[in-house]
């Protein structure tokens, strides 16, 4: 059964590139850029999971968690947040909204992320 990923990132370069790297015949991957589609994108495609980073246009990370946390039709998706802040208090804060892993961009490799991912969609 394909399993379907939501990614939200800011960065062209790495939403390409994380594009690339997770998308297989079992997985399809959404991409988009800025906050401000996430919720209905994820009531519209009710994926396994959401790679979110914190960082983003016109609506930022965690307002987008607080809106996923929130909505019955999305509060049970799995978020994982990959984001350049590693701040303790950003950590927690986003914690406390639900997330099931944060990872810090400086200190991940994109290998580690995908066994982060693929450990998290072989338990959905």
């Amino acid at each position: 059964m394909q399993k379907n990923i939501l990614i939200v990132e800011d960065d062209k370069f790495l939403l390409r590139v994380y594009g690339a790297k997770f998308n297989r015949d079992d997985v399809k991957v959404t991409l988009l850029e800025d906050g401000s589609e996430v919720l209905n994108k994820a009531k519209e495609l009710h994926p396994d999971l959401i790679l979110l980073d914190l960082i983003l246009p016109k609506k930022d990370g965690f307002k987008v968690l607080e809106e996923l946390k929130t909505d019955p039709k999305t509060k049970e998706i799995p978020v994982i947040v990959i984001t350049q802040l590693s701040q303790d208090e950003d950590i927690a804060k986003a914690k406390a909204l639900g997330i099931v892993k944060y990872l810090v961009k400086s200190e991940s490799s994109l290998k580690e992320i995908k066994e982060v991912l693929e450990e998290y969609l072989s338990n959905a």
